[in-house]
Order: C-alpha cells, then sequence, then structure tokens
C-alpha cells in the first residue's frame, strides 16, 4: 500500500506513486499511434538493431518445444513479434501493458503480420501481474521499466512468473560513457527529441518526460544490484551505442 509521503521520479519532478502511474499513462495515450515512428527518428533506426540484440541474446528455440515469453511494457509488440519470427511453432508470447491504447495498435500490427494466433495481449500491471507463478520459459521488458513507479516490485514479480531455469532480458537506455558523445547525446536529447515529438505528434511535453525519465533511471551497476536483489543470479548487462542503451541479463536458478 502507497504510504502519504511515498514519491517517486516523473522525469526530474518528484510525484507520489499513483500519480507517477496516471501521467505514465498519459505520456503513452498520447504518443501510441506514433510511437514506432518516434522512435525510428530519435534513434535514427538504431532501437532496431538494439531490439535485434535483444532477440538474439534471448535465443528462443527454433524447433516445436513448448517456449512461453512475457514480454512487459511491450504494447504495440515489437519484441514479441521479433521473437515470434525467430522462433519454432512452439513458441507463443503474451504482452503485457498497463496502456490500453498501446495494446490497441499491438493487436492490430499482430493481425496484419499473421501473428494473433502467436501473440496475445493483457492488460495489466509490470507490478502486480495476473499469472501464476513459474509460467514463463522468459521476460523481456524493452524501454519500459524506467516508467514503472515501484521497479524492485516489478523486479519481484518478474521473478515470480518465471520458471526455474529461465531467463530475465531488460533493455534500457543508460548513461553515455564516451567523453564528447554524452554532450552531443544531451544536446539531441534535450533540444531535438522534444521538437521531434511535437512535430511527429503534436506532443512535445510527453518527449519531455521520456528524456528526463532516462536521465533518473539507475546506473547499469546500480540497476544489476536491483536485479540481484530481487533474487536472479548470473546478472550481467552488456553496454551498448557508447552507452546509450544497455542489455541487462539474469537467469532464475
Amino acid at each position: 500500500m502507497e504510504r502519504p509521503d511515498e514519491t517517486t521520479h516523473f522525469g526530474f519532478r518528484d510525484v507520489g506513486l499513483k500519480e507517477k502511474q496516471t501521467l505514465v499513462n498519459g505520456v503513452f495515450h498520447s504518443v501510441a499511434r506514433r510511437y514506432d515512428l518516434m522512435n525510428d527518428l530519435m534513434s535514427a533506426g538504431m532501437h532496431r538493431l538494439w531490439k535485434d540484440a535483444m532477440i538474439v541474446t534471448l535465443n528462443p528455440p527454433r524447433g516445436n518445444a513448448p517456449f512461453a515469453l512475457l514480454d512487459v511494457a511491450g504494447g504495440t509488440g515489437d519484441i514479441s513479434f521479433r521473437a515470434a519470427k525467430a522462433s519454432g511453432t512452439g513458441f507463443r508470447a503474451t504482452v503485457c501493458d498497463i496502456n490500453g491504447e498501446m495494446l490497441a495498435v499491438g493487436r492490430e500490427r499482430a493481425i496484419a503480420q499473421h501473428l494473433e494466433h502467436t501473440v496475445d495481449f493483457v492488460e495489466g500491471n509490470a507490478e502486480q501481474l495476473a499469472f501464476p507463478d513459474k509460467n514463463f520459459d522468459a521476460y523481456t521488458i524493452a524501454f519500459g521499466i524506467r516508467n514503472v513507479p515501484r521497479i524492485p516490485m516489478a523486479l519481484s514479480e518478474a521473478y515470480r512468473v518465471l520458471k526455474p531455469g529461465s531467463r530475465f532480458l531488460c533493455l534500457e537506455f543508460s548513461s553515455v560513457d564516451v567523453p564528447g558523445l554524452d554532450k552531443i547525446y544531451d544536446t539531441f536529447s534535450f533540444r531535438v527529441i522534444p521538437q521531434l515529438g511535437k512535430a511527429v505528434t503534436g506532443d512535445a511535453e510527453s518527449y519531455q518526460y521520456l528524456v528526463e525519465s532516462i536521465r533518473k533511471f539507475p546506473k547499469p551497476k546500480a540497476f544489476a544490484d536491483m536485479i540481484r536483489a530481487a533474487g536472479f543470479s548470473r546478472v550481467k548487462y552488456d553496454i551498448m551505442s557508447g552507452g546509450i542503451v544497455a542489455l541487462h541479463s539474469g537467469w532464475r536458478l
């Protein structure tokens, strides 16, 4: 239960936990229809390579062995579709997202790609998943965990719903660690991205939040420690593109 004094970050602002969830929902309701286009513009298409690297690391079975993926905060289905196309006939994915507008986009895309029988879409909260214990063979979350008000609760839920021997993968923006690139990245992030958001979606404020939320997210080592604290073993992370993103991995053993 939320205490009256419990706060978290909404970008650079301190807000109550419930208020953050409401504000985040508003952001993704606003940008859902243009979300994937904005990802291309903001990353110069690099998000596709980062997601491909996540699927290579996931390495889903290519035969007919059953494999159940839970993709959290994956509303538009991008990760699940990529995993489905890299998998065999035994693959099934469940996309769980708190935002119904994003899920609606994902369902439309699944039908367009003839994946509606392979990928299911469920509205739900990462902090309190409506799935049984030890139910999935893998858990993925891409560019979503920084929007969760209580990240430790989401990590604990990830551990709970995974089968022993299964893997947790988190792709998230990180901290640029290349001298010179950090200043270029900051300038692009704070001056260009909100204006792109305004031009493409009519909403600069939502993209200002998304940029700020990246800066408030824990550094890779600190986030790895949080994953360990949730119970995961063999935790590691790989830095990509000079620190723009990091792919964290852990196993439920």
